[in-house]
């Protein structure tokens, strides 16, 4: 006589696996999107609307950094590594040494700090990147650019309240962000200048 093989009684795997499902859904951690925190230019005055006119911008105020299809830098005409940009950035930036060959320094009344400061009046940096550059080299660039004006924002901030700029109250970044160090950068739309595909 033949013995029967008991049944194994399978009524309950789905809710195992149903509350393993959960348990996965609640305790994993999933990745968000970054993106990249720009300032919008402000809007044109009337008056360059109407005459379709941009205001002047001279050579001196402009940083030229550019990517090829082969994801080489050529910053300001010249070849440069990916190591040097931020330093090169924060001179153009900050023009310390009052250089002719930079953005031009005037005196500044800035009204959250109450008195005038020597800076910069325009300083923009212009990006522009080829349709071969690679999405990593074109994201190192911009974190590069990023941390220039990090820095000078820190160094600046920790002189006058002996802070960095992320320990500061909202007040203050918005004076350091907005009236000393605004992040001026200009993305032209991608070229095939490097030949590539």
């Amino acid at each position: 006589m033949a013995r029967k093989v008991p049944e194994i009684n399978a009524g309950s795997m789905a809710d195992i696996a149903f509350l393993l499902l959960i348990f996965f859904l609640v305790t994993t951690t999933m990745d968000t999107d970054k993106g990249l925190q720009r300032k919008l230019p402000p809007m044109p005055d009337n008056e360059n609307i109407d005459n379709n006119t941009a205001p002047p911008v001279h050579k001196r105020d402009v940083f030229v950094v550019l990517i090829n299809s082969q994801d080489q830098l050529l910053v300001q005409n010249e070849p440069c590594d990916i190591t040097q940009l931020k330093e090169k950035a924060k001179e153009f930036i900050a023009n310390p040494a009052n250089k002719d060959n930079l953005p031009e320094k005037a005196n500044k009344y800035v009204e959250g700090l109450g008195r005038e400061i020597f800076l910069c009046k325009k300083a923009i940096i212009s990006l522009q990147n080829d349709m071969g550059t690679s999405y990593n080299a074109y994201i190192s660039v911009q974190n590069e650019l990023a941390r220039a004006y990090d820095e000078l924002r820190d160094e600046f901030c920790t002189k006058e309240w002996g802070k960095k700029f992320a320990d500061l109250d909202q007040t203050k970044q918005d004076i350091v962000r907005g009236d000393i160090y605004p992040q001026i950068i200009s993305e032209a739309e991608p070229k095939n200048l490097g030949g590539g595909n």
